[in-house]
């Protein structure tokens, strides 16, 4: 018989949503849940981290109630005879392969506790990591970067690169929203930018240069200069091969792919190659002119041959 789990719990984990910490205790506050047959209970504890108020049920825990409330599994003979053979032929070469690695994982965290050792909130990208904090204490070095260890030491055992194109993909998206990040500030702060004169006087103090103006008030003379971080973004678009001739979207690279278009099918040859043809050209009209004298010539020599005499005188005997 299923274990019924429609009843209310004593226990209850949560994570806190102020302090991102995980914790279990005893609920502080229970509501009713009628639009989840499945365990109609909601579930609010207190912090004792931060000691922020109701905060809620651990989302983990609350589908995991739901899967043993409705997932039961084969009762007959026939259905676990079923269940059974849907082992069969398994783990394939291609699943041990992808397995293999499983039971690396403390060597590898023991590697990267080297250079990454758990420290929650102690990273600068811990901000932004979902991992609870108390749990990430409890382990010899960080989740997140514990697993970019093992997909780097994975894809180079296996000198397999396509292990990496998830996380590939995820930085080069990550640096093309950064650089749109830094063209949206650099438009917003201005092509040039405007900031006053300052020279140093005879005492070496540092003065900013003004004038009286025709209206009597004073005025300041500015130096106007491009903005600095135009070079480093250039840098960066030609780097990643961004430009408008890399991506074929400069006037020339569509004035040449229209010229491919009505060209296609006729072969190009340019001068040199044209100066060769021709020069090949007289040469084998030459050689056709002098064809019926070489022609003459070898059958004058195919006759008077001592050998072809001979070889006639014996066939003539026979």
């Amino acid at each position: 018989m299923a274990k019924d789990w429609t009843g209310r719990l004593k226990e209850v984990n949560f994570k806190c949503g102020e302090c991102r910490k995980s914790f279990s205790a005893a609920p502080d506050l229970i509501e009713d849940d009628p639009d989840t047959p499945h365990h109609p209970h909601r579930y609010f504890g207190n912090c004792p981290h931060c000691e922020a108020e109701h905060q809620p049920q651990a989302g983990w825990e609350r589908g995991l109630l739901k899967a043993h409330q409705t997932s039961t599994g084969p009762v007959t003979a026939e259905g676990k005879a079923a269940s059974a053979a849907n082992l069969d032929g398994h783990p394939t070469s291609e699943e041990t392969r992808r397995t293999r690695f499983n039971a690396m994982k403390h060597g590898m965290e023991a590697r990267t506790a080297t250079y990454f050792p758990a420290k929650p909130d102690g990273y600068a990208f811990c901000a932004q990591c979902d991992v609870g904090r108390d749990w990430c204490g409890a382990q010899p070095a960080c989740v997140k970067q514990t697993e970019i260890f093992m997909l780097h030491h994975a894809a180079f055992d296996q000198r397999n690169p396509k292990v990496l194109t998830s996380l590939h993909a995820d930085l080069h998206s990550a640096m093309m929203a950064t650089l749109q990040m830094c063209l949206q500030s650099v438009l917003s702060e201005g092509v040039l930018i405007k900031q006053p004169r300052v020279e140093l006087d005879r005492e070496g103090k540092s003065v900013t240069l003004s004038y009286v103006g025709e209206d009597g008030r004073k005025k300041f003379i500015y130096d106007f200069v491009s903005n600095p971080a135009f070079k480093p973004i250039a840098d960066l678009v030609t780097r990643m091969g961004l430009s408008m001739s890399d991506l074929g979207m400069s006037v020339r690279g569509f004035e040449d792919a229209e010229d491919a278009g009505k060209t296609m099918g006729v072969l190009a040859l340019d001068g040199k190659a044209k100066e060769t043809l021709d020069a090949f050209g007289a040469r084998m009209l030459e050689v056709t002119k002098n064809a019926a004298d070489l022609i003459k010539q070898s059958q004058a020599d195919l006759v008077s041959d001592p050998v072809y005499i001979q070889h006639r005188a014996q066939e003539k005997s026979r």
